[in-house]
């Protein structure tokens, strides 16, 4: 009887033969298949310049600019209208910085495309939680006075956001 043992209990399967040449395949020869459709449309270099931008140009640059897209030697850059004239001036600068970074000549031509880039905001600051407040105005005579000096107290050790 297939399947079982001698015994009478039931015999694990066993996994079913592949035809041959069906199998395991080294990972190299799938990477070309999946990343082909990627890099048609981002060239491995064009992608090294997206990632490594900040290095590339410095964090002076890299906060105001934004490369978009590299595209027959063309670097076309995202940035607002005052920094396009400045780095129209620092553009051989610019390249030459570009592709000593990548390494080869990559980057033949500038191109600057006008638009606002999107700032990051920094957290609004936190104002400090007040002191305790102060201990009763006890030393004072004045009946008025001190009453006015305890409001004006209530009112400078409030917590913020209450009126």
């Amino acid at each position: 009887m297939p399947g079982r043992r001698k015994d009478g209990s039931a015999a694990a399967a066993s996994p079913p033969e592949l035809p041959r040449g069906v199998g395991f395949r080294p990972v190299a020869a799938l990477v070309p298949r999946l990343t082909r459709p990627v890099f048609r449309r981002k060239s491995p270099a064009g992608a090294q310049i997206m990632a490594d931008w900040p290095e590339l140009v410095g964090p002076a640059l890299a906060a105001v600019t934004e490369p978009e897209r590299l595209s027959a030697g063309t670097l076309t850059i995202a940035c607002a209208g005052p920094v396009a004239m400045e780095l129209q001036h620092l553009a051989p600068e610019l390249i030459e910085r570009l592709n000593a970074g990548l390494g080869r000549v990559v980057v033949e031509r500038l191109r600057f495309r006008q638009r606002p880039l999107a700032v990051a905001t920094p957290p609004p600051r936190r104002r400090a939680p007040p002191g305790p407040p102060p201990a009763p105005v006890e030393g004072v005579a004045d009946p008025a006075l001190r009453a006015a000096l305890e409001r004006l107290a209530a009112r400078v050790y409030r917590t913020p956001g209450k009126t």
